[in-house]
Order: structure tokens, then C-alpha cells, then sequence
């Protein structure tokens, strides 16, 4: 009989599973993968820590959270710097002075800032209703058809006049010449790879991989107490209420051997409609400096997601977040036992700064003070 049955073995259930164990606490940890670190998974490919299911790049500003993922690891320096290709015309990302020069051959923030503005009233709009007006109104209608549209239309499977205007307000957009994407106080990548780190919370707990949760059920939960849940909260019920969306990603990697540099970058975005990938990964750019005769590379393709998919990006609509509030409800009244934690357990976009403020306000709310 374990205290606790951590299901998943990705950022948020091995910060739960360590701080439990720290407590004293018996812990089992498992997962369907047969590895851990879930998708922030990285392995080595040529001497280059490869993020097998696509690039994650911490970040934060809370020093909290920064100080304690660095007991684990250390983080090498990287500033991401992505870059966008729209017809073999290179943009910068963010959106900054560079982009803005590139595209209009404007100087001075002033000149930037009336283009915009000048677009925005031409598109006529006053207050924004979809992504694509929320766009224009933010950096202008040229800006919006060749470096959003396209790429995001990719992404979501939806046009962008359909899709709501929040997903773009996450998107950085500055009037100085600073390419720094995230303009965190803290960033970087942990140098051994995340999967090290991982490892290093895991240190002294039961793991068991290749083990599915909904295989072995009632023997599971019969282990252990108490369940850290952070699956797919609909299918932890069997989608009796009905199934919640997501987008799902595929990925082609690939060695080039005898290639030290392939792009230059570590990110491309492709954000014309035409190119069937959203972007291509460079893995060893991710860690400055690095010196290797071959290169791996990544190319990132999204579609619309099905019953035995990954589940990525969950789609939050109305819909949606009305349904995953009624499991929500569920959930509360059947398993007082259960937490349901992390982007699928809580159906939420996380960031992971944000996943590891989670992932230890969920501990200070169940075990105590960190």
C-alpha cells in the first residue's frame, strides 16, 4: 500500500512524487511511455540532447520557481531567438523593430507604431472578436497575412476568423530591437537535458514504465491511497460526459551526418499555408556553442486530434471549458481521493514555469509548506 499513486512521470508528477517522497511519504510513479520526463523528454542523438517531442525552452520570471528547478540541474544560457521563413524571406521573432523594418523599412518606434495604427483603422475594427482581428490590431494587416495567418491556421486546424482572439495575446510584440522571444529574467535549457533532471526528482521512488494506467486499473488504485491524476481528465471517467478536443503534433527526425550546421537557428517557423510543417527544430543550437560533425533535425506537423493520439494543445472554447468544468464537478464529488494536476489532468495550456507553480501549489495545498 502506497500513500500516493502518481500517474505520469512528466514535470508535474515528479515534482508532486519528489516532494511527497521528501516528506516521507511512499510513492509509485507510473507511466504508459517507457520512459520518463514525458514530453519534456530528451535524448541523446550525436551528442546532442534531442527534445524528442518538440523544443521546450524554460522560462520565468519567478525567482521561486527558477531556484528550485536548479537544484536538480544547471541550465547552459540559451535566449530563444526563433525566426520566421514566409517564401524564403526570413522575419524576426518576436515581433520587434527588426520585423517591423524588414516589412516596412520604418527606423524609429513612432514610424512602427503609426503603420500598425494605420492598418488597424483601415481593417475597421474597434474591438477585436476573433484571432485575426486581434492580430491586425496588433501588429497590422501585412505582418498578420504572412507571418500569423498562415502558420496559425497550421497549428489549429481552423481559420483564424473562427478561432478566439485570446491564443494571440500570449504573442510577444515590441518596439525596440531586442530579439529575445520570451524577455524572461530567467532562461535557459538544463544542460544534461531534461530527462536527467527528471531522473534527479525521481531519485529513491518506485517508477514502473510501460505501465498504463486503465490496464491495470483496479489493482492500481487498490495500491496506493491516494491518486495524483495528470491523464486526460475525460478519459479518467470514460468520457461519460463526452470527449474534450486537443491538437496533437507529429514529428520528423532525422541525422544529417557530415552536416555541422543545417539553419542556423535552433527554431524556424515556416508560416506560409502551403508548407504542410509549422516548423523545423535544429536540436543542437539549443545548446550555445556545441560542436558536432553531424546535425538532427525536427519538423513539426499539427492536425486535428483522435482517440489514440497524444494529446497536446487542448482547445479551449467555450465548449470545451464548459465540458471539462462539468468533469471538474465530477471529479470533486465521485474522487475525493483523487487530484487532478498538469495540462491534461486540468485541461489548461501550461507554460512549464507555470506547470512547476502549479505542480507546488498543488503540494502546498495536499502535503504542506515546500
Amino acid at each position: 500500500m502506497y500513500d500516493y499513486l502518481v500517474v505520469g512521470a512528466g514535470l508535474t508528477g515528479a515534482i508532486f512524487a519528489h516532494e511527497a517522497h521528501r516528506r516521507g511519504k511512499s510513492v509509485l510513479v507510473i507511466d504508459k511511455r517507457t520512459h520518463i520526463a514525458g514530453n519534456i523528454y530528451t535524448e541523446d542523438i550525436s551528442g546532442i540532447q534531442v527534445h524528442t517531442y518538440g523544443p521546450h525552452i524554460f522560462h520565468t520570471n519567478n525567482k521561486r520557481v527558477w531556484d528550485y528547478m536548479n537544484q536538480f540541474t544547471g541550465f547552459n544560457r540559451f535566449t530563444n531567438t526563433p525566426i520566421a521563413n514566409y517564401h524564403g524571406e526570413i522575419y524576426s521573432l518576436p515581433f520587434s523593430m527588426f520585423t517591423f523594418n524588414k516589412m516596412w523599412g520604418v527606423i524609429t518606434p513612432e514610424e512602427a507604431r503609426e503603420k500598425i495604427e494605420s492598418q488597424r483603422q483601415e481593417a475597421g475594427i474597434t474591438e477585436p472578436r476573433n484571432l485575426e482581428e486581434q492580430a491586425v490590431s496588433l501588429v497590422g494587416r501585412d505582418i498578420y497575412e504572412r507571418l500569423i495567418k498562415g502558420y496559425t491556421e497550421k497549428q489549429w486546424g481552423r481559420p483564424c476568423n473562427e478561432l478566439p482572439a485570446f491564443i494571440i495575446k500570449r504573442l510577444p510584440v515590441r518596439f525596440t530591437y531586442d530579439n529575445n522571444y520570451f524577455n524572461a529574467l530567467y532562461q535557459g535549457i538544463p544542460i544534461d537535458g531534461y530527462t536527467a533532471l527528471i531522473a534527479k526528482m525521481l531519485e529513491g521512488i518506485d517508477v514502473r514504465l510501460g505501465c498504463d494506467f486503465f490496464a491495470g486499473r483496479a489493482e492500481l488504485e487498490a495500491a496506493a491511497e491516494n491518486i495524483v491524476f495528470t491523464g486526460q481528465i475525460d478519459a479518467f471517467f470514460g468520457h461519460e460526459l463526452g470527449t474534450l478536443e486537443y491538437r496533437t503534433l507529429r514529428f520528423e527526425t532525422e541525422t544529417l551526418s557530415g552536416t555541422g550546421n543545417f539553419q542556423g537557428n535552433a527554431i524556424v517557423n515556416y508560416t506560409d499555408r502551403e508548407t504542410p510543417f509549422t516548423r523545423c527544430i535544429e536540436h543542437k543550437h539549443f545548446y550555445p556553442g556545441l560542436e558536432t560533425a553531424d546535425t538532427v533535425i525536427t519538423h513539426e506537423y499539427p492536425s486535428e486530434w483522435k482517440a489514440g493520439d497524444e494529446p497536446y494543445y487542448p482547445v479551449n472554447n467555450s465548449r470545451n471549458n464548459s465540458l471539462y468544468e462539468a468533469y471538474k464537478e465530477l471529479a470533486r464529488s465521485k474522487c475525493p481521493n483523487v487530484i487532478f494536476a498538469g495540462r491534461l489532468g486540468e485541461y489548461k495550456y501550461y507554460d512549464m514555469d507555470i506547470a512547476v507553480k502549479r505542480a507546488l501549489d498543488i503540494v502546498l495545498e495536499n502535503l504542506g509548506s515546500i
